[in-house]
């Protein structure tokens, strides 16, 4: 993998984990005005409120647990999002790490690869010459002598021949070929 990909990927993955926080800082700021916005409601309620008495002792308990239960919320959802947030961090950092491993391991391997190959072009190169010199000697060693010799052999045998016969073919023994230099 290129630094080019290796760079896209991350922006892609920072991009990602930059969206899920900006998201959860938005559920809780509207979290906190709306629960802020509720306890400012029953805030202005209380003074209408408290000319019914036996509404008030009932209702503001109720209310007052409810309040107490959405700050215990807010508590939890702020609780839950540095959570998210240390886990996001962590998932990146693992990704960088990781994408490192990878890339020194593909760098490495790729430089391997390529001395390999320049040595196995040398054993090839040095087996190519050392194979035409072998057809070279074998050529000039055993070929040339053994051409020599049955050249040798061939004008012992027409000598041997001409030595038996004594006189030369006459007319009559002449053959076609012959003929035509006659």
């Amino acid at each position: 993998m290129d630094q080019q990909t290796l760079l896209y990927v991350m922006t892609a993955f920072v991009v990602l984990a930059g969206i899920a926080m900006t998201a959860q800082a938005v559920a809780i700021i509207a979290l906190y005005k709306g629960m802020k916005s509720t306890q400012a409601k029953v805030a202005a309620m209380i003074p209408k409120v408290e000319g019914i008495v036996p509404v008030i002792e009932k209702v503001v308990p109720k209310v007052e647990r409810l309040v107490e239960s959405s700050q215990v919320a807010i508590d939890q959802s702020r609780a839950q999002l540095q959570e998210i947030t240390g886990r996001t961090v962590e998932i990146l950092d693992t990704a960088r790490v990781q994408l490192n491993r990878v890339d020194s391991l593909v760098s490495d391997a790729t430089s391997r690869a390529k001395v390999q190959l320049e040595r196995a072009e040398a054993v090839i190169d040095d087996t190519l010459t050392r194979a035409q010199e072998t057809v070279g000697v074998v050529h000039n060693g055993v070929m040339k002598p053994l051409r020599e010799i049955q050249g040798v052999t061939a004008g012992v045998r027409t000598a041997l021949a001409f030595l038996a016969k004594g006189n030369r073919p006459s007319v009559a023994q002449v053959t076609q070929d012959e003929e035509m230099f006659i």
